[in-house]
C-alpha cells in the first residue's frame, strides 16, 4: 500500500471536517491541500473550509514556537545537530536577514500569506525561531499569514472549479 493510498483510506474513515483539520496541520499539506481536497472532494462548504483550514493550520504553531528553541538546544549538544544547527543559521541569516530585519514581522506574515511550497505556518514558526522574533510578534504574524493564505487558498480553489464547471 502506497503512502497516497494511506492517506487516502486514512481521511475517508474519519468525519470530513476532521479530515480537513488533519490535512491542515500537516506540515506538507497545511491549508493550500487541506482546502481544494475538502472542497472539490468532500463538496463541503467554503466558508466552513475556510475556518476549519485555519484552525487546523494554527494548531502546530504554538506548540512550535514554544519548543523549537529547547528542541535545538538540546539537538546541539550532538555534533550532527551542532552542524544542522549553524548550516541553518549561517544560510537563513545570509539568505533573508536583509528583508527581515527591513520588514520584520511583516515579512514573516507575508512568508506565510503566499501559497506556494515550502511556505507556510510550519516554516514560518521555524523562520521565526531562527531570526529570533518574540513569540507574541511570531504568533501574530503567523496567524495573520494563515488567515491571509486561506483566502487566497479558497478564493483560487472556487475560481479553479468554477472555470472547470463551465468548461464541462
Amino acid at each position: 500500500m502506497s503512502l497516497e493510498q494511506l492517506f487516502e483510506e486514512l481521511f475517508n474513515s474519519i468525519p470530513h471536517w476532521l479530515a480537513t483539520i488533519m490535512i491542515s496541520a500537516l506540515p506538507f499539506s497545511e491549508l493550500r491541500g487541506a482546502i481544494p481536497i475538502a472542497v472539490g472532494v468532500y463538496g463541503m462548504d467554503p466558508l466552513v473550509v475556510y475556518f476549519l483550514a485555519v484552525i487546523g493550520n494554527m494548531i502546530p504553531v504554538i506548540p512550535l514556537l514554544l519548543y523549537l528553541d529547547p528542541i535545538s538546544t538540546c539537538l546541539r549538544r550532538f555534533k550532527v545537530g551542532d552542524a544542522f544547527f549553524s548550516w541553518l543559521f549561517t544560510r537563513t541569516h545570509r539568505k533573508h536577514s536583509e528583508r527581515f530585519e527591513r520588514y520584520g514581522t511583516l515579512a514573516l506574515t507575508i512568508f506565510v500569506a503566499i501559497p506556494l511550497p515550502m511556505t507556510g505556518a510550519w516554516t514560518g514558526c521555524v523562520a521565526a525561531f531562527v531570526f529570533g522574533i518574540s513569540f507574541k510578534h511570531a504568533l501574530m504574524a503567523i496567524s495573520s499569514g494563515v488567515l491571509i493564505a486561506g483566502m487566497i487558498v479558497i478564493t483560487v480553489t472556487l475560481l479553479g472549479f468554477s472555470a472547470i464547471n463551465l468548461a464541462i
